[in-house]
């Protein structure tokens, strides 16, 4: 329950990042069209007035708004099979180095509507190895296989049953 919470909670300051991201270079957006503008600003008054007469009909327009910064696509819940096995068999490595019987490691592999589930099986006596002191394995474990997903434009998670 600790991991799954520290995941979500990973995951809302990753999209408070990307809101203060955007946020920023939208204000940049903003000052670089001031500076585009402020050198007609610093002409002499006798220039200025003239050309004032002369927009004044532009005003009446829609003024252009400048283009809003894309969005990143949302991920996809679903891994193609070449990345769901690269997931599965990155796991599988990992697992197998780690325990005392290699051969009773099982890695399967789920799609739910979450996304890709891999679920790692080892032997009873192993569990503490996979899991680690305070979970720290099964969390860089777990932290990898997301990498690979992002990578991959989609989300996994691990289940050590």
């Amino acid at each position: 329950d600790n991991l799954e919470e520290k995941e979500n909670l990973e995951e809302k300051d990753s999209l408070e990042d990307k809101e203060d991201l955007k946020d920023k270079e939208s204000l940049e957006d903003k000052e670089s069209l001031e500076e585009k503008e402020s050198p007609e600003e610093k002409e002499s008054p006798e220039e200025q007035e003239a050309p004032e007469e002369q927009e004044a009909p532009e005003e009446q327009e829609a003024p252009e708004e400048p283009e809003s910064p894309k969005e990143p696509e949302a991920p996809s819940t679903y891994a193609s099979p070449k990345e769901a096995e690269s997931m599965k068999a990155l796991i599988d490595y990992i697992a197998r180095a780690i325990v005392n019987a290699p051969d009773d490691v099982v890695v399967t592999l789920e799609t739910d509507e979450q996304g890709t589930v891999l679920k790692l099986q080892v032997a009873d006596d192993d569990k503490g190895r996979v899991i680690g002191k305070q979970g720290r394995v099964a969390q860089a474990m777990r932290t990898l296989l997301r990498v690979i997903a992002a990578k991959a434009g989609t989300r996994a998670t691990l289940e050590i049953i």
